[in-house]
């Protein structure tokens, strides 16, 4: 089967449709209703979007983190393809199964770290992570401990936009106008070293006072009260931190010391980000669950999954025993479509020896980013694989952020674009960089010129004081 090259014909009427109609998520409403969408993407190929304006660019953020295989790949159109053709869809719920699920539910615990050997699907990372949360609540009830329900994570980390995985989320501007967080939901420190260590501290040092307060939260809380600690290898969504050098070590002896569930979030760093399969390889962590998503099917159809061990599914089969059922799934949980799409990902990703190629981009793509640190609007750039967090400051020296009404980021983001780069800033100022995990060393090299571009532009314009 061959994709066609020809981007999908755009209507003239597009952008005012979606301006009159179309509410965005993560978009100021008020500059949409003014102005319309800010790109309308019709196409792609490799690592490459094709706009209705007829501009190509760089896609510096893998969609939303998750076009690991780029635009325009045969074998997962075609896998899709063919399930539709022969089942496009199939519920999973009563003891149901189809064939694709069953060979995705043994493929993805064979590739989990140790133990993880049970896993759920659904449609998205959200929906992973509120499954998780359930999981942990009913385990505790079946075990007698009903009191353990809170939940620690980190201020800037994300796991998702539904009510309890928002809450679980530490992001503030996620919770405010929302009535959230829900109680229960506590937060310890961003690992943001650069931002907030104190001088003359190291990041050892740094690490083990993070360490520090995450025991606070949990001796505060009541060790007998935490249902677990939820975190990513790397935060996504608070701006692609790089924990600092001793952060894990110290923090799972946090986790040993009291015996706290640990859950991992993989749906970004997982298959290949970080330069190894998972990003819990990357800095020896032991998870006692897990959830992944977005490369799983390579961003080609929403599909998630939740691994947990052997002893917390038994806990959940008491509870189905007690009450006849496991009270919970979702209608395209485990979907054929999906499933298929997956598993063709997975092979594609053995084939090409998808984290070989990351290994061999990567350094190219690290030094291209990190000979950014000398622009004067660069005070700190941390990276891993093809993961990298670059902090705009309005003085390097002293750490000092920009005013935020000035909206810096946003500003290079947007010139970024002008020069063919799609990437995202997050707050403050922070430029998340992370391509498609198939991007070679010549788009790497135009796509770090490009940031570099617009890093310039952007600078001419604070000098003139028009910025």
């Amino acid at each position: 089967m061959t994709v066609t090259d020809d981007p999908t014909p755009a209507r003239a009427s597009d952008r005012e449709s979606d301006r009159r109609h179309h509410v965005h998520g993560q978009t100021d409403l008020s500059a949409h209703e003014r102005s319309g969408p800010t790109a309308v993407v019709v196409g792609g190929h490799g690592v490459h979007l094709t706009t209705d304006d007829g501009r190509e660019l760089i896609d510096g953020f893998s969609g939303l983190g998750c076009t690991s295989l780029g635009y325009h790949n045969d074998r997962l159109a075609k896998a899709a393809a063919d399930q539709l053709a022969t089942l496009p869809y199939a519920p999973t719920f009563y003891g149901r199964s189809h064939p694709g699920i069953a060979r995705l539910a043994e493929r993805l615990t064979a590739m989990a770290p140790d133990g993880l050997d049970r896993v759920t699907f659904q449609c998205s990372g959200s929906e992973a992570t509120d499954a998780m949360v359930k999981f942990l609540w009913a385990r505790n009830v079946a075990r007698g401990q009903p009191e353990r329900r809170t939940l620690v994570s980190r201020w800037r980390g994300y796991y998702g936009n539904t009510v309890a995985s928002v809450s679980l989320s530490g992001q503030p501007h996620m919770h405010a106008r929302f009535g959230l967080p829900l109680p229960g939901f506590v937060k310890t420190l961003t690992p943001n070293y650069y931002l907030d260590h104190v001088d003359g501290e190291t990041e050892e040092e740094f690490s083990a006072r993070m360490a520090a307060d995450f025991e606070r939260v949990v001796l505060d809380e009541g060790p007998d009260t935490i249902a677990a600690f939820f975190a990513e290898p790397m935060q996504s969504g608070g701006g692609a931190i790089r924990p600092p050098d001793g952060y894990w070590p110290a923090m799972q002896a946090v986790i040993r010391e009291y015996g706290i569930h640990f859950h991992v979030d993989e749906v970004v760093c997982g298959f290949g980000r970080t330069g190894n399969l998972w990003g819990s390889q990357t800095w020896d962590l032991r998870p006692d669950s897990m959830t992944c998503a977005k490369a799983l099917t390579a961003g080609y159809f929403p599909m998630s999954a939740t691994l947990f061990r052997d002893d917390l599914y038994r806990d959940l089969e008491a509870n189905s025993d007690e009450v006849g059922v496991l009270g919970h799934g979702f209608t395209y949980s485990g979907h054929p479509v999906g499933a298929a799409v997956a598993l063709e990902a997975l092979d594609v990703y053995d084939d090409i020896d998808l984290v070989g190629h990351v290994r061999s981009v990567s350094p190219g793509f690290l030094a291209g980013c990190e000979a950014l640190a000398d622009h004067p609007l660069v005070g700190d750039v941390r990276g891993v694989g093809l993961f990298c967090g670059i902090q705009l400051v309005e003085d390097a020296a002293s750490r000092t952020l920009f005013d935020p009404a000035r909206r810096i980021g946003t500003l290079v983001q947007d010139l970024a674009h002008d020069r063919g780069l799609y990437l995202r800033c997050i707050a403050p100022d922070r430029i998340s960089f992370m391509p498609p995990l198939v991007i070679t060393d010549d788009e790497v090299a135009e796509a770090t010129s490009r940031l570099a571009g617009a890093l310039d532009d952007a600078w001419a314009l604070v000098r003139a004081g028009n910025a």
